[in-house]
């Protein structure tokens, strides 16, 4: 129960690698607070074309509850500027508190750039850079205030340089948008992490090291392309909520690498079970460094 008595928010986790690591964190004893677009299924719009994905903000609640733990349901678009402000107030009204922010939610459309359309740019700036640093703004105040405070980013291994001859994926998978402000989101990280670290709160970035094949982005990724199970990087999450700024803070870290070279123990969702170590692939990026960037 590392982290009994503390308020977790966790964008965009009524499904995928947000629903994962807030099903970790309550597993741990933290208060969860859910949100997504809406209550209701949320459409994933690509090339002009939207879809309905699987999961809700209820599912989520209902699976943190039905393990035992404590969950709240909030909805915001965060593409709207005044849900988007309106979100931690919302949250230290329901709880009282708020000690940890994942930055998880999402939006992805690849395309090469010759053909990307502007709405798709602005709106992959808008989600994982503009929003994790409005959220963050609104927070620091609150975890100043209590003293200390966890902040972590999803980033993403395609923020690394891409390996060197490029590969076939490099050449047509559309993802260099995508994938460009993920890099500023680690570099973002790393600032902020110095900005606060004064303050003891920790600002860290947790990326997968391959990628995790989730409602939303199974379409993006190939069937031959490797992929991982989420616990792991639910748990490289959990591992940056819970230590001093001053003891681990600034990190870009990958959800193999990471637990593999640390000797961290990796557990279910539920906290419940002990999963095997799982060796980083001999296919991932090489430019990984195995403890962080």
């Amino acid at each position: 129960m590392l982290l009994r008595g503390k308020t977790a928010l966790v964008t965009g986790s009524s499904r995928g690698i947000g629903r994962a690591i807030a099903q970790r964190l309550a597993a741990e004893g933290a208060s969860v607070v859910v949100t997504a677009r809406s209550y209701t299924p949320s459409p994933s719009v690509r090339a002009g074309a939207a879809a309905a994905l699987p999961g809700t903000i209820g599912e989520t609640v209902e699976m943190i509850e039905a393990a035992g733990g404590t969950a709240y349901g909030v909805a915001a678009d965060l593409e709207d500027q005044q849900q988007r402000l309106r979100l931690v107030d919302e949250v230290l009204e329901r709880t009282g508190r708020l000690d940890i922010l994942v930055n998880n939610a999402g939006y992805a459309d690849y395309s090469v750039i010759e053909h990307m359309g502007m709405d798709t740019f602005d709106r992959t700036v808008e989600h994982y850079l503009r929003t994790p640093f409005v959220l963050s703004q609104c927070a620091i105040p609150h975890m100043r205030t209590q003293g200390a405070g966890w902040i972590v980013n999803i980033g993403s291994v395609t923020g690394l340089a891409p390996v060197r001859p490029f590969r076939e994926y490099n050449k047509s998978s559309g993802d260099v948008i995508y994938a460009s402000v993920k890099a500023a989101l680690h570099r973002f990280t790393q600032g902020l992490a110095a900005e606060v670290l004064d303050d003891n709160i920790a600002v860290n970035c947790v990326g997968p090291s391959t990628a995790v094949r989730t409602p939303g982005a199974s379409q993006l990724i190939p069937d031959t392309f490797p992929t991982e199970p989420v616990e792991y990087l639910a748990e490289t999450v959990l591992a940056m909520c819970h230590l001093p700024a001053a003891e681990r803070t600034g990190l870009v870290a990958f959800s193999l690498h990471y637990p593999w070279s640390q000797g961290l123990p990796v557990h279910s969702l539920d906290g419940g079970e002990l999963l095997p170590p799982l060796e980083p692939p001999a296919t991932a990026n090489p430019n990984i460094l195995p403890a962080g960037l």
